[in-house]
């Protein structure tokens, strides 16, 4: 773009800018310093293009332009968000109203923060006569979607960026149903947000709010029921009462502090033990470098010590806005094991079952039971299922498939017991139709306290569930992408296998045949007799996933929230099959000046005596340089029975070369 030393000769850049310094003083003063320096290319980063609204709502770095989260572009989401529900529900919009709530994230610098953020979205709603119940302090996610359904509202919204980075904020849209959107209401509401771009004059105006018949909070209300209603979940409280078990609980510096004590409280639990660095919501996360316990053990090391501390042997972990949960558990040798997603989703799984078949011995109703899980998460529930009678249905990824679906069935007198994804995402029962950390938190807390009191631990309750219903092993992880070109032809290289032009995706992998493909980036799926896929596909988001001959499943996608690539394995044994994990590492680093590095991660799963399995996985990495633009990455996994092994879908195999990029444009 035109410009030069003394300034920026871009008229329609600096309109937008000129129009930007309507918003708050400190946003004012970085756009103008932004047009003083003659920073074109930072100024082209924040005004270029538009947040997309999309299923997940919005989630951007805080700061000026309209690529960014600050006060005008809440106030423009707003609007168009307004404007939507009034052609929805017409006059009932000013009957039944909106909850908004938001965590304790901020951003000094550009001056926006989740208080403020939620608190213009309610002068926008007021000033439309609409009624705003604003929680009056910072609160859990799952609260949102909870008062949404106790108060018959027509919708809700969260301002919060759950586990993104400090500088991320974001705004999470739910309907009347009590579930996040799904299509076509984003499609709906973008549309609508562009042709309410102008604020209306009353949208600014947050001071009115301290005295506006419209804004009521349901704080009290709300705190009240939500903790009488997760009690359905609490069936052991004399064990509670009496357990010794010590747990150690943190919040990484988010909300979920004071709501999982008081959820312990609830449950006539012992009150875990708070790590006191991070106990207390503070928008910088000082002792983390990202706030995700999904992370694993780099986020629990002051969890841990405290543990150690305090002879604790179980620690939990909730995300900033406190929907997720992660658990970890001492083992005999003092080393900490942080559970998957996946193995957390089972032990819940089976305790959540296992408490409703208790209180309803009546086995009749079992075929009126469901239990749900996303595409890419494990398919143990599945394995549950089919030995206990009741139903499992997998949707897309993400809670919002989940949380709609678990609504149609509550809607035809089904029940719903259970719900999760991988990325450590818990929905026990159906009050909140959404992940809850919260409620999780104190559901595992009381399924620890049980089984210490029976002498078991978690990890042995785990493979006592694997033992019962057989072992489910996956591998799920990552590499992050900013480049959205290298992340197109990656994907559309799987689609031109072997540069043909026409559709072809690949036949084989790791010596493995490949028996199906479903690609919901397009619709395809090869297992259907009209090769078109039963989940909705969607062209926005990439998503690919081969089934291969030995039993195995692998799945390639985009996150809707991140910069990333996520991949997920999976390879599930019969019943009874028992393994032994062994895990070795070896690094072979080149001198300096070789631009070159090779990984080798070595993981071999043995059978014990008498079961004859092998499995074994491999993973290679070849990084250059910088300069070099080339990496080659090849995942595969071996499996091999012994000669006379019964179990066919397991038998003889190399497993999934699950990724193999070779770019010369580019280094993922």
């Amino acid at each position: 773009s035109p410009s030069h030393r003394g300034g920026i000769r871009n008229t329609r850049l600096l309109g937008f800018c000129a129009f930007w310094l309507l918003s708050n003083p400190q946003t004012v003063a970085l756009v103008q310093g932004l047009v003083k320096e003659g920073a074109v290319g930072e100024l082209r980063r924040c005004f270029g293009s538009r947040m997309e609204f999309g299923t997940a709502g919005l989630r951007a770095a805080m700061g000026p332009g309209i690529s960014c989260m600050n006060d005008l572009t809440i106030i423009q989401t707003t609007q168009g968000f307004c404007k939507y529900l009034e052609q929805c529900f017409g006059q009932c919009l000013k009957e039944r109203g909106v909850v908004v709530g938001f965590d304790a994230r901020a951003h000094p610098p550009s001056g926006g923060s989740s208080r403020r953020f939620a608190s213009l979205a309610a002068a926008v709603f007021t000033c439309r006569g609409v009624p705003v119940h604003l929680f009056c302090d910072i609160t859990p996610t799952p609260f949102v979607p909870f008062a949404v359904s106790h108060l018959g509202l027509c919708a809700g919204v969260m301002v919060t960026a759950s586990h993104n980075p400090k500088q991320d904020n974001g705004y999470k849209v739910y309907w009347e149903n009590g579930a996040q959107i799904v299509p076509p209401h984003d499609k709906g509401i973008s549309v609508a947000i562009e042709a309410n771009l102008e604020p209306w004059p009353e949208s600014w105006d947050i001071t009115s709010l301290s005295h506006c018949p419209l804004l009521k909070d349901p704080f009290q209300d709300i705190h009240t029921e939500y903790y009488r209603t997760i009690q359905q979940h609490c069936h052991h409280r004399d064990i509670n009462k009496s357990s010794e078990v010590k747990i150690v609980h943190t919040s990484v510096h988010g909300v979920g502090h004071a709501f999982v004590q008081s959820a312990f409280k609830a449950f006539d639990l012992r009150p875990p033990y708070a790590v006191e660095e991070q106990k207390d919501p503070d928008p910088e996360f000082p002792t983390v470098k990202y706030p995700n316990p999904e992370e694993g053990k780099g986020v629990l090391t002051l969890s841990f010590a405290l543990a150690e501390r305090e002879g604790a042997t179980v620690v939990l972990a909730n995300d900033p806005d406190a929907d997720r949960l992660a658990v970890a558990e001492q083992q005999k040798g003092g080393q900490w094991r942080v559970f998957s997603g996946n193995e957390l989703g089972a032990l819940l799984g089976w305790w959540v079952y296992r408490c409703w078949k208790q209180t309803n011995p009546d086995q009749s109703t079992v075929k009126s039971v469901y239990m749900l899980a996303s595409t890419v998460s494990s398919k143990i529930l599945r394995a549950i299922a089919l030995k206990e009678g009741f139903h499992f249905e997998e949707t897309l990824t993400g809670f919002k498939w989940m949380g709609n679906r678990a609504r149609e069935l509550l809607d035809q007198n089904k029940i719903v017991l259970f719900a999760f994804e991988e990325a450590i995402g818990y929905m026990c029962g159906s009050a909140v139709l959404d992940k809850d950390g919260v409620s999780a938190a104190a559901i595992a807390g009381e399924m620890t306290s049980y089984l210490a009191a029976k002498n078991i631990t978690l990890s042995q309750q785990l493979t006592a569930v694997y033992e019962e219903y057989g072992y489910h092993i996956t591998k799920n992880s990552y590499f992050i992408c900013h480049d959205q070109e290298v992340i197109r032809a990656m994907f559309d290289r799987l689609r031109h296998y072997g540069n043909q032009e026409d559709v072809s995706y690949p036949r084989q992998c790791g010596g493995v045949a490949i028996t199906a493909v479903r690609d919901l980036t397009t619709g395809y799926d090869s297992s259907q007799a009209d090769n078109k896929a039963v989940l909705p596909s969607s062209p926005s988001s990439q998503m690919i996933t081969f089934s291969f001959s030995n039993g195995g499943v692998a799945t390639m996608r985009t996150s809707g929230t991140e910069p990333k690539i996520k991949y997920y394995t999976e390879l599930c044994a019969a019943p009874g099959n028992r393994y032994k994990h062994t895990i070795y590492y070896t690094e072979l680093c080149a001198a300096p000046g070789n631009r070159y590095k090779h990984t080798i991660y070595y993981t071999e799963l043995c059978a014990a005596p008498g079961n004859r399995y092998k499995h074994t996985i491999y993973y290679t990495e070849l990084c250059a340089a910088p300069g070099n633009r080339y990496k080659h990455t090849i995942y595969y996994t071996e499996l091999c029975a012994a000669p006379g092994n019964r179990y066919k879908t397991h038998t003889h195999t190399q497993y999934v070369h699950i990724l193999y990029m070779h770019t010369h444009t580019a280094v993922l």
